[in-house]
C-alpha cells in the first residue's frame, strides 16, 4: 500500500527548509526589536474557546474547524488561528497582572478544513504578534510596522497596506441596522450561510467569498460613515502615526476581516488583489473569554504565502552552509581517526561529516562535492602517524596543513 500525505498538507523537505529558517530568523529579530517575546501554545484547545473568541457565525467556526471528541468526551479543536490561544494563555496565567503592555509573538501550525487556496493549506503555518494592555493607536501603528518591516527586510515591493475601522460594539450596532435594511431587499441573492448571518452578524456578509454575495454588497453602506467620535479619533490618530513612520496606506472600507473578535482598527496587506496578511484590534476578546476588560491588537501572517510571494517576485533566499568539512578516510585507522576528528569538531560548532558508506576515496570526494562541503581532508595511515593532515578549501583549491592534535585551530580556520 502506498501512503501519501493527507490532502491539504505538504512536507517541508531538508532541501528547502533553509528558506523557513531564514524567514523565521528575520521575524524573530524584528519581533525582538519591538520588545516582543515568544509564546508557544498547544496545538489543540477546547472547542468553546474558538466558538466564543473567533465567533460562531464565522466561516472558520461554521465550516473549517477540525473538531473531534477526545476519550474523555470533551470537544477538542485543532487551532485554526493563533490569537484566541494566545489570549487564553494570557488570561489563564494572569499575565494581565504584570506591567503592560504585554508583547508576544509566535510561530504556529493552523488547521482549517477549506478549499485549498493559493499559499494556504489545510495545515499551514502562521507568524503572529499580539500586544495586550494598550488602547493607544500608537500601538496599532507599531503592530502594523512590524508587518511592514518583515516585508521590507525580505525585499518585497509593490504591496499595499489597506486599513479600516469597524468601530466599537456601540457604533457598530447602528451600522448593523443600516446594513440589515440594505440587505433585506436582496435576500434572494444571498447564499444560505449569509441568510443565517443576516440577523446574528450582518457584518460577516461583507466577508463572504460567494460571487453572488460579493456582488450584492458592492453598494452596501460604508462603516466609516457610522463610527462614533471616539472610534473616528482613534482611526485618525492611527493614520497620523503611520504617516510619521513613513508607512504608506490606503483607507479601504471593504476590509472587514473574517473573525468576530475584531473592533476598531483592522488591516490587510494586499499584493495585486491577493491578501498576504491581516490583523486588527480586539478590545473585547480578553474579557469575552474570562479575563479583565483589557484592549489588545495583533496579526497573523501566513508563512507559506510569504514564501510563495518571494518566489513569484524572484527574491532568492540565501542557502545555509550545509557542511563545513568532509573528512575522508583510508583504512581502519583512518576511519577511526576521522570519527574522532569530526566528533571533536562538532562539539566546537563545526558542521562536519565522514564516510558511512564504505566508499572509495574518489567516491568520498565526489560525495563531499555533492553536499557542498566548504573544506575536505583525507586521513590515512600516514596522517594518523604523523598527526598532520592537509585540509583543502573547495572554493579555490588551496590546501592548508593542520595538526590533528589541535582541533581548536582547525575550527577557528573554518570559522574565519
Amino acid at each position: 500500500m502506498e501512503f501519501k500525505a493527507p490532502k491539504g498538507t505538504k512536507d517541508i523537505l531538508p532541501g528547502s527548509v533553509y528558506k523557513w529558517h531564514f524567514i523565521e530568523k528575520v521575524m524573530r529579530e524584528i519581533a525582538a526589536a519591538y520588545g516582543c517575546r515568544e509564546i508557544r501554545t498547544p496545538m489543540f484547545e477546547h472547542t468553546d474557546l474558538f466558538k466564543r473568541g473567533v465567533g460562531e457565525t464565522t466561516d472558520v467556526v461554521q465550516k473549517e474547524m477540525y473538531t473531534f471528541e477526545d476519550k474523555g468526551g470533551r470537544s477538542i479543536t485543532l487551532k485554526p488561528e493563533g490569537t484566541a490561544p494566545a489570549v487564553r494563555a494570557f488570561v489563564e496565567n494572569t499575565l494581565y497582572s504584570e506591567a503592560q503592555p504585554t508583547k508576544m509573538y509566535y510561530f504556529t501550525p493552523a488547521f482549517r478544513y477549506e478549499k485549498m487556496q493559493k499559499g494556504r493549506l489545510r495545515q499551514h503555518h502562521q507568524f503572529g504578534v499580539e500586544v495586550f494592555g494598550s488602547k493607544e493607536p500608537s500601538v496599532d501603528a507599531e503592530v502594523i510596522s512590524i508587518v511592514m518591516d518583515v516585508y521590507n527586510r525580505m525585499g518585497v515591493e509593490g504591496i499595499e497596506l489597506n486599513i479600516n475601522s469597524i468601530g466599537c460594539p456601540t457604533c457598530r450596532k447602528k451600522y448593523n441596522e443600516a446594513l440589515i435594511e440594505f440587505l433585506g431587499s436582496k435576500k434572494e441573492h444571498l447564499c444560505s450561510t449569509c441568510l443565517t448571518r443576516l440577523d446574528k452578524n450582518p457584518l460577516r456578509v461583507l466577508d463572504c467569498k460567494v460571487d453572488s454575495c460579493k456582488e450584492v454588497v458592492k453598494g452596501a453602506p460604508i462603516i466609516l460613515d457610522y463610527i462614533c467620535e471616539e472610534c473616528s479619533e482613534h482611526f485618525e490618530s492611527l493614520k497620523t502615526y503611520l504617516t510619521a513612520m513613513g508607512i504608506d496606506y490606503v483607507v479601504n472600507p471593504q476590509v472587514v476581516r473574517g473573525l468576530d473578535y475584531y473592533s476598531k482598527t483592522i488591516f490587510e496587506i494586499m499584493d495585486n488583489g491577493f491578501t498576504l496578511c491581516g490583523g486588527g484590534r480586539y478590545d473585547n476578546l480578553i474579557e469575552e473569554i474570562g479575563g479583565p476588560s483589557m484592549p489588545a491588537i495583533g496579526f497573523g501572517m501566513g508563512m507559506e504565502r510569504l514564501l510563495l510571494t518571494l518566489e513569484e517576485k524572484g527574491i532568492n533566499i540565501p542557502e545555509e552552509t550545509y557542511m563545513d568539512l568532509y573528512v575522508g578516510s583510508m583504512g581502519a585507522e583512518g576511519k577511526i581517526e576521522a570519527i574522532k576528528v569530526i566528533h571533536g569538531l562538532r562539539n566546537k560548532g563545526i558542521k562536519c561529516e565522514c564516510d558511512h558508506m564504505a566508499r572509495s576515496v574518489k567516491a568520498q570526494m565526489k560525495f563531499a562535492n555533492k553536499i557542498s562541503a566548504s573544506y575536505t581532508m583525507v586521513l590515512g595511515e600516514d596522517e594518523v602517524k604523523n598527526r598532520l593532515a592537509k585540509m583543502k578549501r573547495m572554493s579555490d583549491g588551496e590546501t592548508i596543513e593542520v595538526s590533528l592534535d589541535n582541533l581548536e585551530a582547525i575550527a577557528n580556520l573554518i570559522k574565519s
